[in-house]
């Protein structure tokens, strides 16, 4: 029995080169022989290559798709960082540089200490961000729920956004959750079809005693 994804929500962003180096040492599913990595201007596509014995070359596989954009990231005691550093943690971080001068500034003409801004290193970096529903990141319908698989480990190596999904395996429906890369408790909940419920309570404007034809 084939699995499908039926509903599918994303808001996973990693850095341009933490894609690479995730598909570097991936092992992909077995129903998948490779992807293939392209950019088109600001969207990345990571399309799936199926066996030649499974699918026409001329089918379209499935593909997840991403926007790119930059960010700038700041120098920090613990690393880089996308929030810029408070003044005291820059300042520590100024110095514990090379440079042995004072870091903090010097004595003015009144002998008091004239603070100077610390300057904090920062840098413009690009990100992939795998955002929108299933029909914007995860497009096709030929190996659908192997790079669903793709992405699912993806999220979990991105440790930043979240990933909900329901899909049918096997014939069971199965919700799966990922927020900042933690695989979360998911529950599915079966609710009346807002359609019927909407004819339920619609008027009946064939047979209506108030309208004459």
């Amino acid at each position: 029995m084939t699995s499908r994804v039926y509903r599918l929500h994303s808001t996973l962003e990693l850095q341009l080169d933490d894609v690479h180096d995730f598909f570097d040492g991936y092992e992909l599913p077995v129903e998948v022989a490779d992807v293939e990595v392209t950019r088109r201007n600001n969207t990345l596509i990571v399309s799936a290559v199926a066996e030649e014995d499974n699918i026409s070359k001329y089918t379209p596989t499935a593909q997840l798709k991403a926007s790119v954009t930059e960010n700038r990231i700041y120098e920090t005691e613990d690393g880089w960082s996308e929030t810029p550093p408070e003044p005291q943690d820059a300042a520590a971080a100024a110095s514990s540089g090379d440079d042995d001068g004072p870091q903090w500034g010097s004595f003015g003409e009144a002998g008091q200490m004239q603070a100077e801004e610390v300057e904090v290193n920062s840098k413009l970096v690009e990100y992939a961000c795998f955002k929108g529903d299933r029909e914007t990141v995860l497009q096709n319908t030929a190996l659908q729920y192997p790079m669903f698989e793709v992405l699912r480990d993806l999220a979990i190596y991105a440790e930043k956004g979240t990933l909900t999904v329901i899909a049918a395996v096997d014939g069971q429906l199965e919700a799966t959750r990922i927020v900042d890369g933690d695989e979360r408790s998911a529950s599915i909940e079966v609710i009346d079809d807002p359609r019927e419920r909407e004819s339920e309570n619609s008027v009946n404007w064939r047979d209506n005693k108030f309208i004459s034809e």
